[in-house]
This record gives structure tokens, C-alpha cells and sequence, in this order.
């Protein structure tokens, strides 16, 4: 079978349906590829997105609870607790909400299907669906792959630096309003977590598998910890976990014919880990930038879109790309057992701002 596309997008998480959203109602032919077979599973994310992204979430079983604000726990104890507003979602619905907005402005979307090849020099890619192979020719293509691109690894770009995280749900016994965060040397080059969810919450941990390999053992311990506080119960309803960029933006966000959105293009931030909201911002400027560049023969349209990305988010990624820099040469030393190390690695203290 063979299709001709003004826009070919692959990947169908919150990148990549933004883009298909945008494109589609600026009047683009869009065809959307995504591997799953449900948008949006598994999940693999604490679900916590910043109040600007709000207007996001107000489709149905999307909204969870409301976030006030972060418990910062070091070393020693000590505590720092800051305001920290935002939103605990159902991040499956919210990916599901943004492919139906896709899918209602004529954007068509092709599930338990992937790309397995690339010919950018002729705008031509081969897609397995259930149905069988297919020939697409296209006239854009947005990658909102994730970390590991397979758009990127066919255009020969390099590997993106990851840290990997593992994540259970667990029933909350009480009611919560704030996050908290511990940071640890048990986790090197990351952190752990506990947002809640009404009546469940995500507790998980990131780190740098340079430094340590070992995720079970600290996950399950701070597990236990938090069920003799009883704030938590033992059941694991859900178990999930995955690999989050960590190296900042790539060094090109368009090449030739390709523009890369959300994780795809290192979006996430360093960090912290969080790049939902980036992932939206980018997809619907993505989007935009093609209606303008094939709609309108706006021909710095592409060269607008990355300029835009760029300026949003390259100061904070980069800062957090030095950070975790500076960090590596501590983790498994004396140092990294200090309060003062993990102070200079959070965004909620001011130390981490310092020069």
C-alpha cells in the first residue's frame, strides 16, 4: 500500500498529538504512527503536570487531585517544604484526550504500527501496520519518539544520555496535597518520589545506572519505610518504568525535512524529569510550523520553530545539563552523603541557582 501525507508524525504521546492536533486543524493531510496499542499505556510517569496545563485536562477521568506543594527531604532529614502548585492527572486519559482533539480535527491515526525504515532523502517511510506494510510519502515528518528515536537513529544522529526510573502504584492512606522528594546517594544521578493520586499515589526513583544498577532494593526499602509511617500501603497495583533523556536539546531540532518535539528532541528536563508540558508546547509548535511552511510557503517556518524552542527552554536545560555535569564527579564519594552537594542539585533550594 502506498499513502502520500503532507505530515507524517511518529509518535502519539503528548508531542506528537499536539503536533497532529495543530496540523490538522491548519488544514494538513496528517497521518499519526504510534507502536502501542493503546495511546497512552503503559504509563510510565509520576502524572504530575504544571497548572498552566491545565486547560489540558478538562476531559473526563483526566483530573485527579491538586498539588500545593513539594517536601524536599536531604540526607540528614532536614526538610525544605515550598509552594509547588500543579495537577495530578490520569495520564493515560490525557494522552487519550489530545489524540481525540487529533483525531476530531481529521488527523488519522494509525495504533500497533512502527516505522521500520527511513529514506529522508526521498521523504519516503515504511510503516508495519496490522494490516500490512506501507509506503508513506510525506511532505514533513514530526518525530515524537522518545529518548530512543527510531526517526533519529535512521537519520545516523546520536544516542540521547538517559537516567531510568522504576515506579509503583500504591494505595495512600491519608489524604495529601504535597509531593515528596528525597534525595539520597542510594540515588545516584536522580531522586525519589512520592506524588499522590487521591486515593493511590506514584512512588518511584530515577538514576544513573553508571552509578548504581540496583533499583528494586532502594524502591522496595523506601516502600517500607513509608508503610511503617503508614502512609502507604503494601499492595503494588502497578508497576512501570522507563528511560528519561537527561543530556538537554539536541543539536538540531530540524534536519532536512524532520523536526523533533517533546523527549525526541531532549526536552525533558534534566533534572527533574519533567517534560510533559515541553512535550505539548513543542508538538503544537511543531504542528504549527508545518501548516505555516506547507499552508502558507512561510519558508522560515522551520527555522521560527526551533528558534522558538530554544529560546523557551535551552537557558533552563542547559543549567541543568552543567548541574548534573558537576554532580557525576560525586556520586559513590563521602560528598554525596552531605546535605550541601544535594542542595546544589534540586531546583527547590536556592543553592541550585548559584553559580
Amino acid at each position: 500500500m502506498m499513502r502520500q501525507v503532507d505530515l507524517l508524525i511518529i509518535g502519539l504521546g503528548p508531542a506528537g498529538a499536539a503536533a497532529a492536533a495543530a496540523a490538522a486543524q491548519g488544514g494538513l493531510s496528517v497521518l499519526g504512527v504510534d507502536r502501542r496499542h493503546e495511546i497512552g499505556l503503559p504509563v510510565q510517569c509520576a502524572e504530575f503536570i504544571p497548572l498552566p496545563m491545565g486547560k489540558y485536562a478538562t476531559a473526563g477521568g483526566v483530573l485527579l487531585q491538586r498539588i500545593k506543594g513539594m517536601k524536599s527531604y536531604l540526607p540528614s532529614g532536614a526538610v525544605a517544604e515550598t509552594d509547588f502548585p500543579g495537577l495530578m492527572i490520569d495520564r493515560a486519559a490525557f494522552d487519550q484526550s489530545l489524540a481525540h482533539a487529533a483525531a476530531t480535527q481529521g488527523a488519522e491515526l494509525l495504533l500497533d504500527s512502527r516505522m521500520t525504515s527511513l529514506d529522508a532523502a526521498r521523504s519516503v517511510a515504511q510503516i508495519k501496520t496490522p494490516a500490512g506494510g506501507m509506503e508513506v510519502t510525506y511532505r514533513l515528518l514530526i518525530a515524537a519518539d522518545g529518548p530512543h528515536s527510531p526517526v533519529a537513529e535512521a537519520l545516523g544522529l546520536p544516542d540521547m544520555e538517559v537516567v531510568t526510573t522504576r515506579q509503583y502504584t500504591v494505595p495512600l492512606k491519608r489524604a495529601y496535597v504535597d509531593t515528596d522528594i528525597w534525595l539520597s546517594p542510594a540515588y545516584p544521578g536522580g531522586y525519589a518520589w512520592l506524588f499522590p493520586k487521591g486515593n493511590l499515589a506514584n512512588l518511584g526513583l530515577g538514576l544513573d545506572k553508571r552509578f548504581a544498577g540496583d533499583m528494586k532494593a532502594p524502591l522496595d526499602e523506601l516502600h517500607q519505610q513509608l508503610m511503617a509511617q503508614d502512609l502507604v500501603g503494601a499492595e503494588i497495583s502497578y508497576r512501570t518504568g522507563g528511560a528519561i533523556p537527561v543530556g538537554g536539546l539536541r543539536g538540531h531540532l530540524v534536519v532536512g525535512k524532520v523536526l523533533f518535539a517533546g523527549d525526541a528532541a531532549g526536552l525533558t528536563h534534566p533534572i527533574t524529569g519533567a517534560g510533559i508540558a515541553a512535550a505539548v508546547i513543542s508538538g503544537e509548535r511543531a504542528g504549527q510550523a508545518a501548516v505555516a511552511w506547507l499552508k502558507h510557503n512561510d519558508s522560515a517556518a522551520l527555522e521560527d520553530f526551533e528558534e522558538d524552542i530554544r529560546d523557551q527552554f535551552e537557558v533552563a536545560l542547559s543549567r541543568a545539563v552543567e548541574r548534573r555535569r558537576w554532580l557525576d564527579k560525586f556520586w559513590n564519594t563521602e560528598e554525596a552523603r552531605a546535605d550541601p552537594l544535594h542542595r546544589k542539585s534540586w531546583i527547590a533550594f536556592p543553592d541550585y541557582f548559584a553559580a
